[in-house]
């Protein structure tokens, strides 16, 4: 277990990947997805999208997002830049990195061919990990 704490945007400082509190973090962004789908009921549009854009910058909503791409069965599966988020400081870096939107620009996507049974192929499109998180997030 690494000594380096992860930073939040407010200054706060959590601890490690591994001694992070996962549950706190699942409760806050539930909460706070639970206003936006009460704002969407209401149809109070202004605050829609003032939810929606807490929640995209949010610290724990990108650490849960980074989480759950790298917790899956695709987690083996890099994309075009042929990187994987494997260790808790690489997982804490993509934290920081993902909430980053200034001049983001999309990676191109990875292509796969897959046979069909009837002799055709199918192509498929893999996103990096990255922008996985970022779809996570959003």
């Amino acid at each position: 277990m690494s000594s380096t704490l992860l930073q939040a945007s407010s200054g706060l400082r959590i601890p490690t990947w591994h001694g992070s509190d996962w549950a706190g973090c699942y409760r806050r962004v539930r909460s706070l997805q639970r206003r936006i789908v009460q704002a969407v009921q209401r149809a109070a549009g202004r605050k829609v999208r003032r939810l929606s854009s807490l929640l995209v910058h949010w610290f724990a909503a990108r650490a849960l997002a980074v989480k759950r791409v790298t917790e899956n069965t695709g987690k083996k599966t890099p994309g075009v830049e042929g990187i994987l988020w494997g260790s808790p400081e690489q997982k804490a870096t993509a934290v920081v990195r993902v909430g980053r939107w200034y001049r983001y620009r999309p990676q191109p996507l990875k292509r796969i061919v897959i046979p069909k049974k009837n002799g055709k192929q199918r192509f498929l499109s893999i996103p990096t990990l990255e922008e996985r998180a970022r779809q996570a997030v959003y």
